[in-house]
């Protein structure tokens, strides 16, 4: 198994996307899986690593990467050392991200005999699955998406009210990671965006729109994001498929650090899950 970290993306955003890829070298085209990390998230959080491991062993050609403004650099891609970078971001700008990925491993002729660019899956986790939701119903060069504990509602996850009126007024609102106790910030350019951008990024209308398979995880044990919303993703796409796994949590029971090379039980059922939805 072949392992390429960090290798550079240029962005369109004047911030480079950080890329890890995972694959057996035998010559043979093998399915690309993207995977977009979520909030606060990033590319080498918990057990990302060792599940792109277990991708790339099922036949994969895995790729994950930071997007260019999740608070991480070139030089230091876990955690936040960028936070300016991390209140510039937003739903577009991911969008975009993800949008160069797939024009870089599509357009890369280095991996012509490993990758099959005619099998494009994406998967996002949390925040991720709304922003591969979108990018599959728009972007026709998509075969599969997969939504592991996806959101389904950007707008419902948005200031309102007199909090709304102050992130206005002050331009910036802050969020603590409870992991680094940072305060990470949220530039108003976040609400704008969204509206101005609203009806693109809204995941309900890709999800009814989307003409591909659909696969949709949740653990119903997850505490961030609600089951309600694995719910409405399959209610929005009849066609699609939902897995519910029992006991596993939002992170299917991984955590950060991960310092072990065994996967939990849960993270090892989406792996199949995912494995037997694409190869099928």
């Amino acid at each position: 198994m072949k392992r390429i970290a960090n290798t550079l993306i240029p962005g369109l955003h004047n911030k480079p996307i950080v890329t890890d890829i995972y694959f057996t070298v035998n010559n043979t085209p093998k399915p690309i899986l993207i995977f977009c990390h979520g909030y606060k998230g990033y590319k080498d959080w918990g057990a990302w690593n060792i599940m792109a491991e277990r991708f790339a062993k099922a036949g994969f050609f895995f790729i994950k990467f930071n997007f260019s403004h999740n608070g991480g650099t070139a030089e230091q891609p876990i955690d936040f050392p960028d936070l300016n970078a991390f209140g510039l971001n937003n739903y577009s700008i991911e969008l975009d991200d993800l949008q160069m990925v797939i024009d870089w491993i599509i357009n890369n002729k280095t991996f012509t005999t490993e990758a099959d660019t005619s099998n494009l899956n994406l998967m996002g986790h949390s925040r991720g699955g709304g922003i591969v939701t979108i990018k599959a119903e728009e972007d026709s060069r998509i075969t599969r998406v997969i939504s592991l504990a996806g959101v389904s509602d950007y707008a419902a996850r948005m200031s309102s009210g007199e909090a709304l009126e102050q992130w206005k007024t002050e331009g910036v609102e802050y969020v603590i990671n409870g992991r680094t106790k940072q305060s990470m910030p949220h530039y108003y350019q976040f609400f704008e965006d969204f509206k101005a951008n609203e009806e693109r990024l809204t995941i309900k209308r890709a999800a009814t729109h989307l003409k591909i398979p659909q696969l949709i995880i949740h653990g119903d044990a997850d505490t961030s994001v609600s089951i309600n919303e694995a719910y409405n993703l399959h209610h929005w796409n009849p066609n699609s498929e939902l897995k519910i796994i029992k006991d596993a949590n939002h992170v299917f029971n991984t955590s950060h650090p991960w310092t072990t090379n065994e996967i939990p039980k849960h993270l090892q059922e989406v792996i199949t899950t995912v494995t037997e939805f694409i190869k099928k």
